[in-house]
């Protein structure tokens, strides 16, 4: 244990903080590497590795190993940029999939919500996030470029779906795609306000992100009630 001093207007107070001393070398090892995880502090960590140092070795060496698999074989749609095994993912290759409706989202875990639904038969276009001017996120470092490029020269698609959380972000990424399709016939909707203003999709209950869904409406209607 040690002793820092911090200062609180004009006292001096004695912060007692605790050092962990491992007792191998491996375990600390262990501990620092699982404890990057976003959520997982030191302590946290330290009772993840001792769980698995008491479970059958077998079992942590599959967790090892699906780990490495994950990370060495897992690469992303061509066409959509979702999380798939080969070039192509299941949902694109599916021939009744509705090819000429896409759902824009900003990542995987959107795409679980809204297949949970049951209540979408189109394909996605993953963006792998949201234009976020404070986090320094913009256009150029999203999936924008693919998706305005596939629906210039493919003109194919009949309708496209905002479905990213009805954030400002969410917002600000909409209408930055929805200028740039201008000039493009191709109809737009967003998700119904049924999803929360502020939430983010994923967190969204399977009834109320389905008649979202469902009840998609004109995404310049959505422009005008903000307005």
């Amino acid at each position: 244990m040690y002793i820092k001093y911090s200062n609180y207007g004009s006292y001096k107070i004695k912060c007692y903080l605790c050092l962990m001393n491992f007792s191998s070398r491996l375990l600390e090892d262990a501990v620092n590497e699982i404890s990057r995880l976003p959520g997982i502090g030191k302590r946290t960590g330290l009772r993840l590795i001792l769980f698995l140092l008491r479970q059958p070795k077998n079992q942590t060496h599959n967790l090892s190993e699906s780990l490495t698999n994950l990370v060495d074989n897992i690469t992303h749609c061509q066409s959509c940029f979702n999380i798939c095994e080969n070039k192509l993912c299941e949902i694109c290759l599916n021939p009744k999939r509705n090819k000429k409706i896409i759902c824009v989202v900003e990542d995987i875990r959107d795409v679980m919500a809204i297949e949970t639904t049951g209540q979408y038969n189109g394909i996605y276009h993953v963006l792998g996030g949201k234009i976020s001017p404070v986090e320094g996120v913009g256009p150029n470092q999203l999936n924008i470029g693919p998706l305005i490029q596939k629906l210039k020269k493919e003109q194919v698609v009949d309708e496209l779906i905002f479905a990213l959380s009805p954030t400002m972000e969410g917002d600000t990424t909409n209408f930055y795609i929805y200028k740039q399709l201008d000039g493009i016939e191709i109809k737009i909707t967003t998700i119904s306000r049924g999803v929360t203003v502020g939430n983010e999709l994923e967190y969204t209950d399977e009834v109320t992100l389905g008649r979202s869904i469902v009840k998609r409406i004109p995404f310049e209607n959505s422009l005008r009630s903000t307005s």
